[in-house]
């Protein structure tokens, strides 16, 4: 689907109606810019939208009728042109760091930052019972 133009006349007298119009209007998905002159009460919609059903829904709100629908040409684009590229050299890395190999590997330079997996299988268990009781 093609980016389109089209124009809406919209009966829009109240603030609040005209507020619910641009609010359907730009949950439609593809709609990429929204206008509308307030005098007129005419609204311009561009993008890949579906118009019948824009007007259907708007319809739900105040009076719409469609004006006129055009395609939108996307603008040309100029050929640059492209300086050759110089190689890359390559990083220079003083200290490498090693990874690990194994997640469980015992480190210990850094124990406090490993991974332990947790337990799936624990239970706690109290040998003593509670000091209070309360009968």
């Amino acid at each position: 689907m093609t980016a389109q133009k089209s124009v809406l006349q919209l009966s829009v007298h109240e603030e609040r109606i005209r507020k619910k119009a641009w609010k359907t209007v730009s949950k439609f998905s593809g709609v990429t810019s929204i206008a509308m002159d307030n005098n007129t009460g005419k609204m311009t919609v561009v993008g890949e939208v579906d118009v019948p059903k824009l007007v259907k829904k708007l319809r739900k709100i105040c009076t719409a009728d469609i004006v006129s629908v055009e395609i939108v040409k996307p603008p040309e684009k100029k050929e640059e042109k492209k300086e050759p590229e110089k190689p890359k050299q390559p990083e220079v890395i003083a200290h490498p760091v090693t990874y690990w190999t194994n997640q469980y590997q015992y480190h210990p330079a850094s124990y406090a930052s490993a991974y332990y997996p947790p337990c799936e299988y624990s239970r706690v268990v109290v040998e003593e019972p509670r000091p209070c009781v309360i009968m």
